[in-house]
């Protein structure tokens, strides 16, 4: 019997696959600062074999190839997966595509030697599991570097930005916090190795659109952003110009955790 998929999960393989191109060559993805930190900070041994979580469009894959003797780029969506080799292919060798639940990998454990997981947990219900995953596929001494969208600890602030990606991204789950992440790490064994915090600021026109399907939808964002408070508004750096949204910022948190 077929196990059935999770609503939410049902909704980031509708929501991926109508925009699989766009996370291609969307900005954010595409030419993030952190991409040319991710060599350094992993270190990798050329002859690691690696696992790349909801890959989206490949970039992380991108980075890491010419570091590493194997790389598995794995998503749950397969046009998804499909748009990244497109996008893979002409340049890269050592990378194998697998369509792959992060909450349910399908892989041996102790098998990678570093995974990595970039702007996608956000999409995940069960992070803890997801962690825990990750562990059980690392080796022992195996590096986990997660890169992603995070809530600030302020209720206030948690809230306002999950509704506001809630109401931009119907595949949405929860922006989590950098305590909650920590937690889920202790649980699983990994030892948090280095962190940087950081503010991620978004072209407003462009991130809007790349998720919504409607003009009606669009309005929708528009006022959630436009009736914040004065405090709200100057966390996220709310920028507007004739009552137009030019640009917003959210916080994003990178960390390396090793597997004990």
């Amino acid at each position: 019997m077929a196990k059935q998929v999770e609503p939410i999960k049902n909704k980031v393989q509708e929501v991926f696959s109508k925009n699989a191109e766009k996370y291609v060559t969307s900005s954010t993805h595409a030419k993030g600062s952190d991409l040319s930190l991710l060599p350094s900070w992993l270190d990798l041994p050329t002859n690691s074999i690696v696992l790349d979580i909801a890959t989206g469009g490949g970039h992380v894959v991108k980075a890491l190839a010419p570091h590493a003797s194997q790389v598995f780029a794995t998503d749950l969506t397969y046009q998804m997966l499909e748009a990244a080799k497109r996008h893979l292919d002409q340049t890269e060798s050592n990378i194998s595509y697998v369509i792959a639940d992060a909450e349910s990998l399908p892989f041996l454990e102790n098998t990678f030697d570093a995974v990595t997981c970039r702007i996608a947990p956000h999409h995940f219900p069960h992070p803890d599991i997801f962690v825990k995953e990750v562990a059980r596929v690392l080796k022992h001494g195996g590096k986990f570097l997660l890169i992603d969208n995070i809530a600030p600890e302020e209720k206030e602030l948690d809230e306002f930005v999950n509704h506001l990606e809630k109401l931009r991204d119907e595949s949405h789950n929860r922006s989590y916090s950098i305590n909650e992440w920590k937690t889920w790490f202790e649980q699983a064994d990994l030892t948090l190795l280095k962190a940087e915090a950081r503010k991620k600021t978004f072209d407003y026109p462009d991130w809007v659109r790349r998720t919504t399907t409607s003009e009606e939808q669009v309005k929708k964002v528009d006022s959630h952003l436009l009736l914040a408070n004065d405090s709200i508004s100057n966390y996220f750096s709310i920028q507007t110009s004739n009552d137009s949204i030019q640009s917003i910022t959210i916080d994003e948190w990178m960390a390396l955790a090793v597997k004990k």
